[in-house]
């Protein structure tokens, strides 16, 4: 499937996307929204593939819906895959391509946001904890759609009849060709005791969603944190049903809610968390969950 992968994005690109390849050897595919003179909010979006699998342009029509929507700069990075490059090679490039997405001039580096959706919402989520600890680029939001976030999200006990596309026993390969011999507390998200400092969340899953239970888990963590983490659960609603039914009514709320959440934190600035001390602010916005 990787083989076919590569035969795939040998095909040219559609016009208005520009595919660079960064002096890290990172590969990003640019998305640049019409009339836009001034340096104006990016986001950096991840691919899913459950970190073994996927590319860049298979998301493309997404990314040039955000750009055409918010009139935003979109980088769409094509990371290092497992099992051939297990972590931290494609965090790695998902924070060389932030970089150098923050530093173009068409850009303002303080509003840029992250985003991705399954393994890329999970890298997502791990890019902001990255920024945060090296204090090196801001990070303005993270944007994680049914993130992939929790290795221990397998085993029998969690086979479930909606489960589709994503099971557990899927799961369980992604992750473990993804972390090789990795300390796990450092590399999962999900592991990660630390959640202070970082940047608003936007985190969407259908309750039929194998990583339904852990994406609220993190959520209520990042809000114990003091991180606004607004939530959205779509009931009935398996992993990647806006991908597979990108035209219903509600794949485009989903959409709708997704670029919500970043129109309001580009048009009114990052919101800050509160230093890592442990201590939330008690005036934090408030924050939403739909069924």
């Amino acid at each position: 499937m990787q083989r076919m992968t590569t035969v795939m994005d040998r095909r040219k690109a559609p016009p208005g996307i520009e595919v660079l390849t960064l002096g890290s050897g990172v590969g990003v595919r640019l998305y640049r929204p019409t009339g836009v003179d001034t340096p104006a909010p990016a986001l950096l979006w991840i691919h899913g593939g459950g970190y073994v699998l996927g590319s860049a342009a298979q998301d493309d029509a997404l990314c040039r819906r955000f750009a055409a929507t918010l009139g935003v700069t979109v980088a769409s990075v094509d990371y290092r895959l497992a099992p051939q490059h297990p972590y931290p090679s494609g965090l790695e490039d998902c924070y060389a391509a932030l970089g150098w997405l923050a530093g173009l001039p068409s850009v303002d580096p303080a509003r840029v946001a992250i985003g991705g959706a399954s393994a890329g919402g999970g890298l997502a989520a791990a890019l902001a904890l990255l920024a945060r600890d090296r204090a090196e680029i801001p990070v303005a939001a993270q944007l994680l759609v049914y993130p992939m976030l929790d290795d221990r999200t397998v085993g029998p006990d969690l086979d479930h009849p909606g489960h589709r596309l994503w099971t557990q026993d899927s799961n369980g390969f992604g992750w473990s060709a993804y972390l090789g011999d990795a300390d796990r507390q450092e590399a999962v998200p999900a592991r990660r005791e630390d959640l202070s400092g970082l940047p608003t969340a936007w985190i969407g899953v259908g309750d039929l969603d194998l990583f339904h239970d852990e994406d609220l888990a993190y959520a209520e963590r990042l809000r114990a944190a003091g991180v606004p983490c607004e939530v959205e659960v779509i009931a009935g609603a398996f992993h990647g049903f806006d991908r597979t039914l990108p035209k219903s009514a509600v794949a485009r709320s989903f959409f709708d809610s997704q670029c919500a959440m970043l129109r309001r934190v580009f048009t009114a600035g990052p919101v800050p968390s509160p230093a890592r001390d442990g201590h939330a602010d008690d005036g934090r916005p408030d924050t939403a969950s739909r069924p």
